[in-house]
């Protein structure tokens, strides 16, 4: 049996070209080989229909550099009503602070 020395890619749901990865509660967005990801916790859930829909999700934009100090890492933090906003904000945050 031959073994394969080549990493297979891993491939994740993305928005706006950038990787969403979830874990129950807890959504993460960007790539994690830069220097900033977004990371957001749904807080409160609503039924419709026979769905639980995310309805209050806290954004964090934080930084994923391992030699910082625990106070620097989150750089920004908000509340938002759904998931699409939170992910449009978290967007905005990580584009500019990606730019810099």
């Amino acid at each position: 049996m031959q073994k394969s020395s080549a990493k297979q890619k891993v491939e994740f749901f993305e928005y706006k070209g950038l990787p969403l990865v979830r874990k129950g509660d807890t959504i993460y967005y960007g790539n994690m080989e830069d220097d900033y990801v977004v990371m957001m916790t749904i807080l409160k859930k609503k039924k419709f229909a026979d769905l639980n829909v995310a309805s209050k999700v806290r954004v964090q934009l934080l930084s994923t550099d391992p030699n910082a100090d625990a106070t620097e890492l989150v750089l920004r933090t908000s509340e938002q009503d759904g998931l699409y906003n939170a992910l449009d904000i978290g967007h905005i945050w990580l584009e500019r602070q990606l730019a810099d």
